[in-house]
């Protein structure tokens, strides 16, 4: 059998050696996933320490960009997890460092966006995931997910579209003060025709 050149390849890094290529995540998720883990005794932990790479791009600094599993890698690094497996997905390493950021664009590997939803420069990315904001709405898109409001999909970053689109639906003040109340408005406005453009998108109910 001969090996992929393209095969990951996996390697033990540090989590806070990791640099994020978003600047949210939502808190509530990260809440969720600490305590599923602290649900597993040592040896579950351990197998899935092994099991869950984070996928990553390698950078021309020797650095590795995260690319997806930012929530794992904010929960693990709470939970005191010191190291966890990567999986290289891309190779960016011969690319110029002024030229970086724009093929990470590119290939919509880099979602530079702030938890008011507004486009900031590269260099406000967090440098690890310690250091990720949270958003609500980010944790909405979430959880209507889970609901089945809408379809896990393949588009990168799906979750923030649907984050900025319930963003101009509800308030943050709305979803700080009665999480459940905003669910049931963000799976109304889910199933509204605004939402027909969204990736996953479920259509109306039938009842409509």
């Amino acid at each position: 059998m001969t090996t992929n050149a393209r095969e990951p390849r996996v390697h033990p890094v540090s989590i806070l050696s990791l640099r994020p290529t978003q600047m949210t995540v939502g808190m509530r998720e990260v809440k969720e996933k600490r305590k599923r883990w602290r649900e597993h005794d040592k040896k579950k932990q351990s197998d899935l320490l092994g099991t869950h790479m984070i996928p990553v791009v390698a950078g021309p600094d020797g650095r590795y960009y995260v690319i997806d599993h930012h929530h794992l890698g904010r929960a693990l690094h709470d939970e005191g997890i010191k190291q966890v497996l990567v999986t290289v997905v891309g190779d960016l390493r011969m690319v110029e460092r002024e030229a970086f950021w724009g093929v990470m664009d590119n290939k919509r590997w880099v979602y530079p966006y702030d938890s008011k939803g507004e486009r900031r420069p590269f260099r406000d990315l967090p440098k690890s995931v310690a250091d990720l904001k949270d958003d609500p709405f980010r944790s909405l898109a979430g959880e209507l997910r889970r609901m089945g409001g809408f379809a896990k999909d393949t588009t990168p970053f799906s979750e923030f579209l649907w984050a900025d689109f319930l963003r101009r639906k509800l308030t943050r003040k709305a979803v700080d003060a009665n999480f459940d109340k905003a669910l049931e408005k963000a799976l109304a406005a889910a199933r509204s025709r605004d939402a027909v453009y969204l990736p996953g998108w479920c259509g109306p109910a039938s009842d409509d």
